[in-house]
């Protein structure tokens, strides 16, 4: 056996331990949230010894990062892929149709979200990890949009491509906030559909 083929193998494997470290925390924290989880209950969660923890991870902290950077950047794409499939005019009702069937509403994941948030509130240094995800989505929208401006109208209250973009994370974050409470996930997806058509055509107004 080659040291490249050997190394290669250890590779793998060690990409497929990070990764059931990183499923078996999620499911982990969304059970029993941040606060209260131990290095020892990932560990069994996901069949592994401490020391498979420590040669994919430092803290406690850095997997939670790992794990809500893994997510987080999931939904930039599903939202990315969402808005790329038409040219420069935007059908806003079809385009929301679309982010709204594939974004991704888990409520353990919102659960996970949630304790970030609470995290990052009492620490600058993870609340500037949360605010650079958080501006990877809302440019996400804010360059369709953008794109859009021409083309298609959208109403002037909203301001440019960016404070629209500000104003449909803002959207999100409500729906699924009821969505932790009422666990409606099919609910939240209509409401979430209905809420962004009328805040991106105006719908509003013309009641």
């Amino acid at each position: 056996m080659t040291a490249r083929a050997a190394t290669g193998r250890v590779t793998r494997r060690r990409v497929r331990t990070r990764a059931n470290l990183l499923d078996a925390a999620f499911a982990v924290f969304a059970a029993k949230g941040f606060g209260r989880v131990s290095i020892e209950e990932v560990c069994e969660a996901a069949g592994y010894s401490r020391g498979a923890f420590y040669s994919n991870f430092d803290t406690l902290d850095e997997l939670f990062f790992a794990l809500y950077e893994q997510r987080a950047g999931l939904i930039a794409e599903q939202v990315t892929a969402a808005l790329a499939s038409d040219g420069p005019d935007l059908d806003v009702p079809a385009a929301v149709e679309r982010v709204t069937e594939v974004l991704l509403l888990d409520r353990d994941w919102l659960l996970v979200k949630t304790d970030f948030l609470v995290h990052a509130a009492r620490d600058p240094e993870v609340a500037r990890t949360l605010l650079k995800h958080r501006a990877r989505l809302r440019r996400a929208i804010a360059d369709r949009l953008a794109r859009a401006r021409g083309h298609t109208a959208l109403p002037a209250a909203l301001g440019d491509a960016g404070q629209a973009a500000h104003a449909v994370v803002a959207v999100y974050d409500g729906v699924t906030t009821q969505l932790l409470l009422d666990r409606d996930v099919a609910g939240a997806r209509v409401w979430l559909g209905q809420l962004l058509t009328a805040l991106l055509t105006d719908g509003g107004a013309r009641q």
